[in-house]
């Protein structure tokens, strides 16, 4: 879907932010100097064009199905993170320290290019370049450009596309990687990152253990398909008092020292080690891609796909994921994307005036055969101040209101994000 961008403002803009976080890892002291003054550029830029913007209307029909979006999103992260704990401590910890990591060709693949490729190429594919954070700074200024007519309108349609995607990719991601319990390629990931019983839960003792490593029980259940090992009484889990929310303790498996809150205890951990088919870093870079290759185009968007490419081999490369993980988050990321256009669409521009200009067409072929010019220049200049008619729908006052807190919020999101991300 590979357009020519209206202009490269936007390109450059992208590509010096990428240019200038790297310099925290090249010249921390330059980077402590040129973020701020970068940030501060663009969001001065964005500010200052707010009154001349033009698709206040759009963004305003807009609001209620991005306000939906986020908050689909937000619950689809809670599940994310309910089912990442879940599937670290259902088998505990002395199972994910002695567990092998699975063979990965992929891993291998980049072990012999490290053997056979120039050193200052394979130090740049081990270069830290993009981060999540990273993606999700190029979606807002993706978004953000509509004030400068470099994207089309609205970018909160935009927006709403991007979450909601996104939303319904971490529902299948989380379904994906609890269904099967992959072991991390970093056998210590979950010593180091969760607190939660060495031994197995219940249902795992039951259905699990007894049959793990020896061939001919599991040769007798396939014959069986019945648990048939007694195991005794099981050994069981603290058990807090969460209230209403106690249901969570059977998949969240907390421990004494960290068991009274179920929220707070969600929130300890900064990712997951079992959480992999597929990858939801992958996810955000391959949507990011998405929506900049169709709502901008260039060469920018180029540049855009070999990052997320960078980023692919470097999650491989550190073994956050196995290649498999990276592989289904790139096609799932692109047909999701594929599937969502009926809420934001760089095809549907112009869409309103057609369907204006089919309801006029009778009056506009018989005005032609009639030879009246005047009734053509009326009725083409309808078509053209129907848009500006549906923006003078909202009160100004309202309307006001609404510039500010549409402004207010997205610049905050932009903060919080940026700050919540840095770390991956």
């Amino acid at each position: 879907m590979w357009r020519p961008a209206k202009n490269g403002g936007l390109g450059i803009a992208a590509m010096s932010y990428i240019a200038v976080d790297y310099l925290r890892h090249l010249s921390p002291a330059w980077h402590s100097r040129l973020q701020p003054a970068l940030w501060s550029l663009l969001a001065l830029a964005a500010v200052v064009r707010v009154p001349s913007y033009r698709h206040w209307s759009a963004e305003f029909r807009s609001a209620l199905p991005f306000v939906a979006s986020m908050l689909f999103m937000l619950a689809a992260l809670l599940f994310e993170a309910l089912s990442v704990r879940s599937v670290t401590a259902v088998l505990g910890l002395d199972w994910h320290l002695d567990t092998r990591p699975l063979p990965d060709t992929g891993q291998w693949l980049l072990l012999a290019l490290n053997e056979k490729l120039p050193k200052p190429i394979v130090e740049i594919l081990r270069a830290r370049i993009i981060g999540l954070h990273h993606f999700l700074m190029l979606f807002m200024m993706l978004a953000f450009s509509v004030l400068f007519d470099s994207v089309k309108a609205p970018g909160l349609g935009l927006g709403a596309r991007y979450m909601f995607t996104m939303a319904v990719g971490r529902l299948l991601r989380a379904i994906t990687f609890a269904s099967t319990i992959l072991p991390s390629a970093r056998p210590w990931c979950a010593g180091s990152r969760f607190r939660v019983p060495g031994y197995p839960h219940r249902w795992a003792q039951k259905y699990y253990v007894p049959y793990a490593s020896d061939h001919n029980a599991i040769s007798q259940l396939i014959k069986l398909d019945t648990a048939y090992v007694d195991i005794g009484k099981p050994i069981g889990d603290y058990q807090p008092d969460w209230g209403s929310m106690s249901f969570l303790i059977d998949f969240l498996r907390p421990t004494a020292s960290e068991g009274s809150s179920w929220f707070s205890l969600l929130k300890k951990a900064g990712g997951g080690c079992n959480d992999l088919l597929y990858s939801g870093h992958m996810l955000v870079a391959v949507l990011t891609a998405m929506a900049w290759t169709e709502a901008y185009g260039g060469f920018s968007s180029t540049l855009v796909w070999l990052l997320v490419l960078h980023s692919a081999q470097r999650e491989i490369r550190e073994r956050h994921h196995y290649s498999v993980d990276c592989i289904v988050a790139i096609y799932v990321g692109i047909l999701l994307w594929k599937m969502t256009g009926f809420i934001w669409s760089h095809a549907a521009s112009g869409n309103r005036r057609l369907s204006k200009l089919d309801k006029i067409q009778s009056r506009l072929i018989q005005a032609a055969k009639d030879s009246d010019i005047d009734e053509v220049r009326e009725l083409l200049k309808e078509i053209e101040l129907s848009s500006e008619e549906r923006n003078n729908q909202i009160g100004i006052k309202y309307a006001r209101f609404f510039h500010g807190a549409t402004i207010f919020f997205a610049l905050t999101i932009v903060v919080l994000a940026f700050k919540l991300t840095s770390d991956g």
